[in-house]
């Protein structure tokens, strides 16, 4: 059995393939949900966008939840229109919010302003009228070891990485990927009862390895996230693409 090198306090749950993973964590994610509403507050989920998470919210959105409850949002966004297939926002409602889970709450990140800058107030107001701790935060990481929109040669990481920094978001101009974006730091990460990394393959096993083995967060931000103790932390890992 595949075994992850991660420290002690870190959790993993490896898989043959990423489907095994989907609905695995699916189930895990809608157990918080219901657990969230059963305790009397409403729940709070954040995603992440790109492509390997999409098995993972087609199978939560087939779960039976009083999705109402839900209220969901993104680690992070790319500052483009709505319905742009650039737009993690455009991702999580073709792929999430269907069927019974359109009920969920959808709060934005991207707003009507100019720029990611511009739109930091807003997005905050927004993102501070949910009920947190948010009950799960699923990430997933970059093979550069980004999390959210947190890149390595970010302008403005170091503040972004502080734990202890008050403000919830961060405007990034990615070094080396496409459109200005805004995200959650690590410190609203880190305002959650529980994080799960979702990752898949070789080159990004060896990555969140390489990143829990002592790596530096500011040429691996994952290595933030790993190495903190206060939230528990889950690696979901599947072999394959």
């Amino acid at each position: 059995m595949t075994v992850l090198k991660l420290p002690r306090w870190v959790g993993q749950r490896v898989f043959d393939d990423p489907g095994s993973a989907a609905r695995a964590l699916a189930d895990a994610v809608a157990a918080d949900l219901a657990a969230a509403i059963e305790a009397g507050r409403p729940a709070s989920l954040v995603v992440s966008g790109g492509r390997s998470p999409v098995p993972f919210f087609e199978a939560l959105a087939a779960r039976t939840l009083p999705w109402r409850a839900v209220s969901v949002t993104l680690a992070d966004e790319r500052w483009v229109d709505p319905a742009s297939a650039d737009s993690n926002e455009a991702l999580v409602r073709a792929h999430l919010l269907r069927g019974p889970a359109t009920a969920a709450r959808w709060v934005a990140l991207k707003g009507p302003e100019a720029t990611a800058r511009d739109g930091l107030e807003g997005a905050a107001k927004r993102v501070l009228a949910l009920s947190r701790p948010f009950d799960v935060t699923v990430l997933g990481m970059g093979e550069d070891g980004h999390v959210a929109s947190l890149f390595p040669g970010a302008t403005g990481l170091e503040r972004a990485l502080d734990p202890a920094a008050s403000p919830l978001l961060a405007a990034i101009d990615p070094p080396a990927a496409p459109h200005p974006r805004i995200s959650l730091t690590l410190a609203a990460l880190l305002s959650s009862r529980r994080i799960v990394v979702l990752i898949s393959g070789d080159r990004k096993r060896a990555v969140i390895e390489r990143a829990a083995a002592g790596g530096d967060p500011h040429d691996l931000p994952i290595a933030a996230v790993l190495a903190q103790t206060r939230v528990p932390v889950e690696v979901v890992w599947s072999a394959g693409a």
